[in-house]
């Protein structure tokens, strides 16, 4: 029997290092899936397409390796289009093998036929359809090529009928894996030299673009006396063995690392295309320096941009750079960094009458959990709470949809996770609103035997939105949520369920719930009316802020606003 052209795309994806591909079988998939079964890549049924995008992108991102995905023709692709957007702004390379409808078919609307280029094209580095059985092998190499070398997501659109074609004969493509050490002219290493000599006052703010260049950032930082801040997604690469540390900026960072970036003559943006252009200073000299030449100076004018591996341009750069003596500028901001971390420590306490604080629960959790634990969270209030509680140590790592913003990716990427490293311990933390739009895929933990840890933060509501509702002066709309008891629901899905709601009983349970040898989820009821404090309290949100009191007591919600004071102040 010949081999089909199902099988060709197989095996170049187990080439190209593919260990898993997740998604849902269908019609126009069948052929494919028939030939993934038959080969070592391992299919992970999810219940819905757009969590196994999650999965695949956080197997994708952790392992620094291709992970595909799957979908039949029409819908089934379709659902994965939030996760592609997801994974394509995080940088990781993935395959999505899009499934179609026959070729004679296409162009006359015929059911389910979707134009995927149409569709793909703006979350994708690329974007393809098979036309031929003769085109079968190259542009699957060409799809993972270019996943891989420009980090993102790839899109191959395979009509059903070239699945189930006979496979002809072509010359041996193959996808290249390689690191090429990328990193400035030795002229444009001298002048970031010479500006950095002339600085007085120097920070780096380091981003996402560090991974595996801790030891060179710290070098350098010693070097120039200069405090370290670090971006959301460049905690796990940045805080943990740094006396220079002084955490975050932006809303969810400290005063230490505001201020600290704000106050500088000279910014060295090292990885890092943070967003938000009221965080920049206004008077500094700015070097950046980034793997992507368009984000350069995307964000904010800069003196010095480069394009660069940040590990291969710092080791080029540090025999050009003195050791200085003066630490004033570095010590203020290291004492006020130590202050913040104390005070937020102080927070994190039991509430009044035995309520838990989101804060007081993500620190019995960082207490208890393994050392390289990897965690999850939900966009929203236990991304904030796993950002500042959760402590970076080098072996852990976070995950959670700070590009893109969308809800419900902690189950999603904890499922890819837990899929890549087996042994190891996967937490996910959930919000009620991102935990019940996906729901379905909690099955996949138990129908896969992945021995995920869950906990929901049910405070009720749409916490975050609620929280950006009061600060621009407006009563909360549309935010409740009536949720049912989702520790009896876990017991109703097949793994281990329990619902706390007093915070004597937090810690016991806790350990309870990371104790168990299969998936298990712990619901349990946080403080509602918690509130996320920003680094810098500009004046419009405190205006904002007195505007919701103002009209809650008004319109007879006076009890909302002495519970908000009485839980937070």
């Amino acid at each position: 029997m010949s081999k089909k052209v199902a099988e060709v795309i197989v095996e170049t994806l187990q080439s190209a290092g593919v260990k898993n591909c997740y998604g849902i079988v269908g019609d126009t998939l069948n052929t494919f899936a028939t030939s993934l079964n038959a080969s070592d890549i391992q299919f992970v049924h999810m219940r819905h397409e757009e969590a196994g995008a999650y999965a695949a992108q956080a197997e994708a991102l952790l392992m620094d390796r291709l992970t595909a995905m799957a979908g039949s023709c029409g819908p089934g692709s379709l659902h994965f289009i939030n996760g592609l957007y997801e994974a394509n702004r995080n940088r990781a390379p993935v395959i999505l093998i899009a499934s179609q409808v026959v070729r004679r078919e296409l162009g006359f609307n015929f059911i389910q036929e979707v134009n995927f280029e149409d569709v793909y094209r703006g979350c994708s580095v690329f974007c393809e359809m098979i036309l031929t059985p003769e085109q079968a092998l190259r542009k699957t190499v060409m799809a993972c090529q270019a996943a891989i070398s420009k980090r993102g997501a790839a899109v191959l659109i395979l009509p059903v009928d070239i699945a189930d074609s006979d496979a002809v004969s072509e010359p041996p493509f193959r996808v290249h894996v390689n690191k090429p050490v990328i990193r400035p002219s030795d002229e444009d290493l001298d002048r970031i030299a010479a500006v950095l000599a002339e600085g007085t006052n120097i920070t780096i703010y380091a981003g996402s673009g560090c991974v595996n260049a801790h030891d060179e950032v710290v070098e350098l930082a010693q070097r120039l006396k200069a405090p370290v801040a670090h971006t959301s997604r460049g905690k796990d690469q940045i805080e943990y063995d740094n006396p220079n540390n002084v955490g975050m900026t932006g809303v969810i960072g400290t005063e230490s690392g505001y201020h600290a970036i704000l106050n500088c003559d000279t910014l060295l943006l090292l990885g890092t295309d943070f967003a938000w252009r009221q965080f920049y200073p206004d008077h500094a000299k700015i070097i950046q320096v980034d793997i992507d030449s368009t984000h350069v100076g995307r964000r904010h004018p800069v003196d010095i941009g480069v394009v660069g591996n940040i590990k291969d341009t710092l080791q080029a750069l540090l025999p050009r750079v003195t050791q200085r003596e003066d630490a004033t500028f570095l010590n203020t901001y290291v004492e006020r960094h130590k202050k913040a971390l104390k005070a937020q420590a102080g927070r994190a306490t039991p509430g009044p009458r035995g309520k838990i604080p989101g804060q007081y629960l993500t620190s019995i959790i960082n207490r208890l959990a393994n050392q390289d634990a990897l965690f999850t969270a939900d966009d929203g209030t236990p991304l904030v709470w796993m950002l500042r509680m959760v402590a970076a140590n080098g072996k852990r790592r976070m995950f959670g949809s700070l590009l893109h913003g969308t809800m419900a990716t902690s189950i999603g990427n904890a499922i890819g996770l837990q899929q890549a490293q087996p042994g190891r311990q996967v937490i996910a933390l959930a919000g009620d609103g991102g935990f019940s739009m996906l729901l379905g895929d909690v099955l996949t933990t138990v129908q896969a035997k992945l021995p995920i840890k869950i906990a929901v933060y049910d405070n009720g509501k749409l916490g975050f939105v609620e929280l950006e509702q009061k600060g621009e002066g407006l009563l909360p709309v549309y935010t409740d949520l009536l949720n049912p008891d989702f520790g009896k629901v876990a017991e109703a899905m097949g793994l281990w369920g329990r619902t706390v709601s007093k915070a004597e009983e937090l810690e016991g349970a806790v350990a309870e719930w990371l104790g168990q040898p299969g998936p298990a989820l712990l619901n349990v009821k946080v403080e509602p009316m918690e509130l996320m404090m920003p680094p810098h309290t500009a004046l419009e949100n405190v205006y904002g802020m007195a505007m919701y009191s103002i009209k809650a007591v008004m319109h007879g919600h006076a009890g909302d606003v002495f519970q908000m004071i009485s839980e937070n102040i």
